[in-house]
């Protein structure tokens, strides 16, 4: 990831968040967890369905907001925001599933996408935090 500290922060403008592959991924996972949580039975529909739904789009919502402040220092914020988020669904996935409202198979799918999302956004939290704290173009 050439360039990730100044990613979505550019001499003081914003970057289109919907470019950085994390945010693809938390939005295409987000997108299946409203998909799966369908068939979920209807007395979770105002409980787990709910904080599931809303934490997956938590994920993206955070990166975005990130992106669009105008510091590293709280694109970072919102980034460590973001990845509490998605242990949050990856904790309601593991629930879904011990309740078997999720099969194994489609849980695993799930799994596998928030630990990637979870990976990236380490990754790039460490490359924002590296970056600024070289000072190049602080903005603290």
């Amino acid at each position: 990831m050439p360039g990730v500290g100044n990613i979505c922060i550019r001499l003081g403008s914003m970057q289109d968040y919907r470019a950085l592959r994390v945010w693809q991924v938390a939005y295409l996972t987000c997108l299946e967890v409203y998909r799966y949580t369908r068939s979920f039975p209807a007395s979770e529909r105002y409980g787990l369905v709910t904080q599931i739904r809303r934490a997956s789009v938590s994920v993206c919502a955070n990166i975005a907001e990130g992106c669009g402040r105008m510091s590293r220092r709280d694109l970072i914020r919102f980034l460590y925001i973001a990845h509490g988020s998605a242990s949050e669904v990856e904790c309601e996935l593991a629930i879904s599933a011990g309740l078997g409202f999720l099969p194994r198979r489609d849980h695993a799918k799930l799994q596998a996408s928030i630990v990637q999302i979870k990976r990236m956004l380490g990754t790039l939290i460490r490359r924002v935090r590296d970056a600024d704290n070289r000072g190049k173009g602080s903005d603290r």
